[in-house]
C-alpha cells in the first residue's frame, strides 16, 4: 500500500484530468460557508452531537497514520477512518481519542496552541479539538467539492490555512468559525496539489506541491511566490532546519536543499529510489527521512548527505518524530512503530543498507 497523502485520496479526486474542473471550482474563490454544516466549537459536547463518528478500536494505533504532531508534550497522531491517537509516554502506549466527529481518512494535524488543534482529511473535512486531542468536533466539510485536504497550518490559534488536491486553499482569521476559498498564488491559476506545509527557521512557510513546484510566503500565509525547483516531480513535504536551511523531498527518493530561500538548490543523494514522506529534526541536530517500502533515511549534517536503510517490513511510512531513549517512532500503513534514531543503531536491530 503506497500511505503518501496524495496517493491515499485518488479514489476520491479521480485520474489527472479532473484538474479543469477544479481549477474551474478554484475560480470560485473567497467563497464563505461551511457547507451546510453548523460551525460548533471543539468540545466533547459538540463531537458526541455529530452524526457520524470514528469507531472505537482497539487496533487504532495498528492501522494506517499519515501525521502526527506535537501538543503540550503529548504526542497526537492522525489516519484512516477517523482514527486520531495519541502518548502521554513518549510512544511507549497510544490511546484512542475518546470522540472524533468523522470516519473519513485524516492526513494531517496542526497545534497552534497547548489545547487547540486542527486536523483535516477527505471531504474537505476540517475537525478542531479544545482538550489536546482528546475530543474532535467537526467545523467544516464540503463533499460535493470532492476534494481531500492534504495539510494545515495555522500561524496563531485565530488564523490558518487548509490545502489540498487541485490547489485547494481555505483560510480562516477566526479560529475556524468561518472560511473562506482563496488561490494560493493571489491572480494565478495554479491548480498543483498542495501536499504538505511547514515553517522554516526565517520563520516563511513553505508548502509542497507538483511538477517541482513549491511556495514560500514571507507574511505567514497572507501571500506565496511560486519557486520553480530542478526537479519536474512531486514533493510530498519539507522541512525548515535549524541551520536556516530548507529540505524538500518527494517521489523517486528525490531531497533538494537550499540554503538561499529557494534562489538556488542542491539535489542531496540518497542511494534509493523510494519516494520519502515524512521527517523529522531531531534536538541532536539529526534529520530523518521516512518513506515507502520501509525506507529511513538518516543525516548527521543537516540534510547535506543521507544514509538510508531499509525496514524489513519493507511497509509505507508518512510520518516521523522523536521520542526519548534514542528511538523514534515512524507512521505509516500499520499504523506506529518504534525504532532507532541512528543509521548504524537501525542496521543492527535488523534494517539493511540502500
Amino acid at each position: 500500500m503506497n500511505v503518501n497523502k496524495i496517493t491515499s485520496t485518488v479514489s476520491q479526486i479521480g485520474p489527472r484530468t479532473l484538474r479543469s474542473a477544479s481549477a474551474t471550482l478554484l475560480g470560485l474563490s473567497l467563497v464563505v460557508g461551511t457547507a451546510g454544516l453548523a460551525q460548533a466549537e471543539g468540545g466533547a459536547a459538540a463531537c458526541e452531537a455529530a452524526e457520524s463518528k470514528a469507531t472505537p478500536s482497539d487496533l487504532a494505533d495498528n492501522k494506517l497514520l499519515l501525521d502526527v504532531a506535537k501538543a503540550n508534550g503529548r504526542m497526537v497522531a492522525v489516519g484512516e477512518f477517523g482514527h486520531v491517537v495519541y502518548s502521554d509516554d513518549e510512544g511507549a502506549s497510544w490511546t484512542q481519542a475518546a470522540c472524533v466527529a468523522t470516519q473519513v481518512t485524516l492526513t494531517s494535524v496542526n497545534f497552534p496552541s497547548e489545547k487547540v488543534g486542527y486536523a483535516v482529511g477527505h471531504d474537505a473535512v476540517i475537525l478542531k479539538t479544545e482538550d489536546s486531542g482528546e475530543n474532535w468536533a467537526q467545523i467544516y466539510e464540503d463533499f460535493d467539492a470532492e476534494t481531500p485536504l492534504m495539510n494545515v497550518f495555522f500561524d496563531t490559534p485565530s488564523y490558518g490555512l487548509a490545502m489540498g488536491a487541485f490547489g485547494y486553499v481555505l483560510e480562516t482569521k477566526d479560529g475556524g468559525a468561518s472560511w473562506a476559498q482563496r488561490p494560493i498564488v493571489e491572480g494565478g491559476e495554479d491548480d498543483f496539489h498542495l501536499n504538505d506545509s511547514f515553517r522554516a527557521k526565517d520563520g516563511a512557510l513553505w508548502v509542497a506541491a507538483e511538477f517541482g513546484t513549491v511556495y514560500r510566503s514571507g507574511d505567514a500565509g497572507a501571500t506565496f511566490e511560486r519557486i520553480q525547483t530542478p526537479y519536474e516531480g512531486s514533493f510530498w513535504g519539507g522541512i525548515g532546519l535549524s541551520d536556516g536551511s530548507v529540505l524538500i523531498y518527494g517521489m523517486r527518493g528525490n531531497v533538494f536543499r537550499t540554503v538561499d530561500s529557494g534562489v538556488t538548490w542542491t539535489k542531496v543523494e540518497t542511494g534509493v529510489t523510494k519516494s520519502f514522506g515524512g521527517s523529522v529534526e531531531l534536538e541532536n541536530g539529526s534529520v530523518i527521512l521516512a518513506g515507502l517500502n520501509g525506507a529511513v533515511a538518516y543525516s548527521t549534517d543537516l540534510g547535506k548527505s543521507f544514509t538510508t536503510i531499509s525496514r524489513a517490513d519493507r511497509e509505507g511510512y508518512n510520518a516521523v518524530i522523536g521520542v526519548k531513549d534514542n528511538q523514534i517512532a515512524i507512521f505509516g500503513e500499520s499504523g506506529v512503530k518504534i525504532m532507532p534514531d541512528t543509521a548504524e543503531a537501525a542496521l543492527a536491530a535488523g534494517g539493511t543498507g540502500s
